[in-house]
């Protein structure tokens, strides 16, 4: 007992040494915040990871605020471009491009455009090149589950793309030209007067697409087309009752060509898809006092795809297909603050989801009835705790709590602390519930937990099971899902040691339980799989990330980035202690029981990811640019060896290192001209061929006429 007790008064001890020690410095380092007040108001206002406008600086969880000013001097066009090249945050590629963060694929990442969800999932995936970058006002990227506040989807992180609002009388014209018949052409239009304020931006956006296998019938990345329409009105009855009303429409289409072999024989076909998006959303923002503020919204959405494939040879029908998906959702999010320093913010809302295509049975719905409640203290200059939950009521999964607590503690004036516990949710999605797909050409089945049963005793009729690859019994039995939760932890440092230079290390732990994962089932007698849906009890992942901006001068600014990250099953680690898993060497080709350090952690996730950025600017000649590496390192493709676990060999993807330059000149701030080149050393990855589409050279040219 007395070693305990020597251990608290030792620890007890410092802990008194090194209060009296900071107490010290922040009496003798008061000079020093004055040098650091051009840094301090340089820090953005965000809305996401509050539901409510804080600075930056002030949020105790790890927030990426990108400026539109950024996005413009990188020469970005599409949403995916921008994300890829921040810190912690990977594309994949799975039925489109999506993004990692800390690990979590992407159907774990909530989208929101102006706080309101982008629908229209494939496998997960959110298309994020459906996202164009003209009318981009900052992006902001909160890491960690925000099921607290957004509920299901939000459970590794949320992409917020806050757009632009009316504002005094501007206009402007862009247009770029690039490499693959890459063309660009964007126009917007604000005016704000007294009351009144309209905002119209348009863009269209075409591409000839590329072949990286010219020996082969087909494109790699067929050509297509999208526009994009967004338009805002906004009237203030008074400045205490606001309305806005916004709406955005998105229409894309493609051509395509690739042959196809059946029984042998090959035939050629092609056809075309189309999508089209929109969305309306309708704000009233009401003031009932200086201190309660109340925010009414209604945010309605429709997501739409066809497509037609056909012979060429007689022109018959090889398959046609639909997607449609419908959202709707009321919510009053209401703000209030009985005293100074607490903010208590709470509301709730409902949402109503359905989905209808050809890969389901019939239309099939979900519901969700929610609510939430935070409460912000902010205890001292030094203190800032924020505490709350969300309950979700889904049809068909029942309730679900997510509470979280974080806050920051300003030890001294160039060091502050930040912790946040938090748990996330995610109710599985139609597709692992009710999907029924048979890929016609390839012969393999998926199908949702829903439909397995009665998929399974179809091919069981009809003779075509080889084996089974789990349990029989299980199979004719309709079971179902659980939802996937986790546990979350962020902990770091938010760190000026200098005037001009800033940092953040944030240490992070994710516990997933009931991971939902696809698995065989069977095979089929034509060689092929029948694949379904379970849940993974246990998923871990951890890791470190870190940024640093330094301010050279008052041209020239250079930012890093670096993620350490350690994704794995922990089923799969038991059975490795348990000696269940065996390797087999390449070489002499005999088969050993399989270590700890040979495990590769979870599929498509890079143990180690980093950034180095350059970005210049001088007002007085107008010129502007940027350079900018993105290091992606080596990651697991597929389970070659199909011994369950990732391990060296084929089943890795070398690493890369990725460079982007643009340069721009500006001409009485009206005309400016940009050219750049993405992927300058023209690194290929066959594994992300749409992700990586080669080097890509472009000029553009923009008009500006304002009047403020």
């Amino acid at each position: 007992m007395k070693r305990p007790r020597l251990c608290l008064l030792f620890f007890g001890s410092l802990l008194s040494v090194y209060t009296s020690w900071a107490q010290s410095q922040k009496a003798t380092e008061g000079k020093k915040v004055s040098k650091m007040d051009s840094i301090q108001q340089l820090q953005e206002v965000v809305v996401t990871a509050t539901r409510s406008e804080r600075q930056l600086g002030a949020l105790p969880m790890p927030v990426i605020v990108v400026s539109g000013k950024q996005i413009q001097k990188m020469g970005s066009l599409r949403l995916n471009d921008v994300l890829q090249e921040q810190t912690g945050l990977m594309p994949v590629t799975n039925h489109g491009n999506g993004i990692q963060i800390q690990g979590f694929d992407p159907d774990y990442t909530l989208i929101l455009v102006d706080g309101e969800p982008l629908i229209g999932r494939t496998s997960g995936t959110l298309e994020l090149s459906r996202v164009t970058v003209g009318n981009i006002k900052q992006i902001e990227i909160v890491k960690g589950p925000a099921s607290s506040l957004y509920g299901s989807e939000a459970l590794a992180g949320v992409i917020n793309i806050i757009t632009e609002k009316p504002e005094g009388l501007k206009g402007s014209l862009k247009g770029r030209y690039g490499t693959n018949e890459t063309i660009d052409i964007t126009g917007d239009f604000s005016y704000k007067y007294r009351k009144l304020g309209v905002y119209a931006f348009v863009n269209r956006y075409h591409t000839g697409g590329y072949d990286f296998t010219p020996a082969e019938y087909g494109n790699t990345v067929d050509p297509f087309t999208n526009y994009t329409y967004n338009t805002k009105l906004t009237y203030d009855f008074s400045s205490r009752v606001k309305l806005s009303l916004s709406g955005r429409y998105f229409t894309e289409s493609q051509t395509s060509a690739s042959v196809v072999s059946l029984e042998g024989a090959s035939d050629t076909i092609s056809g075309t898809g189309k999508v089209t998006d929109w969305n309306i959303n309708p704000t009233l923002i009401v003031k009932f006092a200086p201190q309660f503020k109340t925010n009414f919204r209604l945010y309605a959405s429709r997501y739409h795809t066809s497509s037609l494939l056909s012979y060429e040879k007689d022109n018959s029908v090889y398959d046609e297909t639909f997607f449609t998906q419908t959202f709707l959702r009321p919510e009053v999010i209401a703000e209030f603050s009985p005293v100074k320093k607490h903010t208590i913010t709470f509301g709730g809302g409902g949402t109503s989801e359905s989905v209808y295509a050809t890969r389901y049975t019939s239309k099939k719905h979900f519901s969700t009835v929610y609510g939430l409640f935070q409460y912000e203290w902010l205890a001292n200059k030094d203190l800032t705790l924020i505490a709350g939950g969300r309950f979700d009521h889904h049809s068909l999964y029942g309730g679900q709590i997510s509470p979280k607590l974080s806050g920051q503690y300003e030890i001294l004036p160039w060091l502050a602390f930040r912790a946040s516990l938090g748990t996330g949710f995610k109710a599985p999605d139609f597709r692992q519930v009710y999907l029924n797909f048979t890929n016609s050409t390839v012969g393999y089945s998926v199908f949702g937990i829903e439909e397995q049963k009665a998929g399974i005793d179809t091919y069981e009729a009809l003779g075509q099971i080889a084996r089974y690859l789990v349990d029989s019994t299980l199979l004719n039995q309709t079971g179902r899902l659980k939802a996937e939760r986790s546990v979350a932890y962020n902990a770091g440092f938010k760190i000026t040691p200098i005037p001009r230079v800033m940092g953040n290390i944030n240490f992070f732990r994710n516990n997933i339980q009931n991971l939902i994962n696809t698995r065989p089932l069977a095979e089929k007698t034509n060689g092929q799989y029948i694949y379904g849906y379970q849940n993974i009890s246990r998923a871990v992942m951890q890791g470190i990330e870190t940024d640093w901006t330094y301010q050279l001068n008052k041209h020239l600014s250079v930012s890093a980035g670096y993620q350490l990250l350690y994704a794995y099953d922990q089923d799969v680690l038991d059975q490795i202690a348990e000696g269940k898993i065996y390797i087999r060497d390449p070489k002499t080709l005999k088969t050993s029981r399989m270590k700890r350090n040979q495990y590769g952690g979870l599929l498509n996730r890079s143990r180690h990811s980093g950034n180095i950025k350059f970005f210049y600017e001088d007002s007085k000649t107008g010129i502007s640019g940027s350079l900018r590496g993105i290091y992606r390192g080596k990651y697991g493709l597929t389970d070659t060896d199909g011994n369950g676990a990732l391990n060296e060999g084929d089943e890795y993807v070398k690493g890369y290192m990725l460079w982007n330059i643009a340069m721009a000149k500006t001409f009485r701030k009206m005309m400016t001209v940009q050219a750049g080149i993405d992927n300058l050393f023209n690194f290929q990855n066959t594994a992300q061929i749409t992700t990586i589409p080669g080097r890509i050279v472009y000029a553009s040219l923009q008009f500006v006429l304002a009047k403020n």
